[in-house]
């Protein structure tokens, strides 16, 4: 239902995190439903869009995402604020905070509205071909956003999008052949996911890094190939060694295919372990 009050609206925003001098609008309309917990404002995504108004610049919260993305696109997510966002739509920053309650349901529209774009990877005949496309995509479009990798290994997406994400996954895996209960599919997904964010935080900390230093991977191994070959040479690290010189070489892209793969290959051919008990 909706609330009018300024004193539960100040409560809703002190519950809902982020409440900061430049996100608080004393008049926005909020909804509340029940939990066991009391009283919490519904989800952004479970509220309705503010009505129309007579305004030059018509808003939405799909307008805001988009234009978020952008700015954080080129400059980080610390770069990103409301101010910039309502400069760029040409409004005030007031109109945004009908829209958005704070920082955290700004990011999780821009995170689903990506999520959106890996949905479109879609489902395919055979359950693996269906995982392989999932992830790629992902990989894909973080490449493109790459604040959204700062935005994984925390606590799950929630949004629309990310829902049907979740969903393609967990129901392409469950179909895999070693995947014999929900036990099974709950260590394939926290592998799979665990891969995911891993894998696409080392890539684009690489090319930040680049970026940042003006040296690709490549100049950066050329300068040290020295030291390396001396200390190899020692024969302390023969493992090592064989790695460096006998390894093969792989461009990322490659590399991360070569790694989801091998990820998907245990998955279908692990043995049934016996879970370990807890408290010992």
């Amino acid at each position: 239902m909706p609330v009018q009050d300024p004193g539960q609206r100040q409560a809703a925003e002190a519950a809902a995190g982020d409440r900061d001098s430049h996100l608080y609008h004393p008049y926005r309309t909020l909804y509340f439903v029940d939990t066991p917990y009391g009283s919490a404002p519904l989800p952004v995504w479970e509220r309705p869009e503010p009505a129309p108004r007579a305004a030059p610049v018509p808003l939405s919260r799909a307008k805001i995402a988009d234009t978020a993305i952008r700015i954080a696109d080129a400059h980080g997510l610390d770069g990103l604020s409301v101010r910039k966002i309502a400069k760029e739509l040409g409004v005030g920053p007031m109109r945004l905070y009908d829209y958005v309650v704070n920082r955290s349901e700004l990011l999780d529209l821009m995170v689903d509205a990506v999520y959106a774009r890996i949905a479109e990877a879609g489902q395919h005949s055979g359950w693996r071909t269906t995982v392989l496309a999932i992830v790629h995509r992902t990989r894909e479009v973080a490449l493109d956003h790459e604040w959204f990798v700062d935005l994984l290994g925390g606590r799950p997406h929630l949004g629309p999008h990310a829902l049907a994400v979740g969903e393609a996954t967990a129901a392409a895996l469950s179909r895999a052949p070693g995947v014999r209960d929900i036990d099974d599919l709950q260590r394939a997904l926290g592998v799979l996911n665990a891969f995911i964010v891993g894998a696409l935080r080392r890539e684009v900390t690489e090319r930040r890094t680049a970026r940042s230093t003006g040296t690709d991977v490549s100049t950066w191994q050329a300068a040290l190939g020295p030291y390396l070959t001396r200390m190899l040479e020692t024969g302390r690290y023969p493992t090592v060694a064989r790695l460096v010189v006998d390894g093969a070489h792989l461009d990322a892209e490659v590399t991360f295919h070569h790694s989801l793969t091998t990820i998907l290959d245990g998955v279908i051919s692990h043995p049934r372990t016996k879970a370990p008990r807890s408290g010992g």
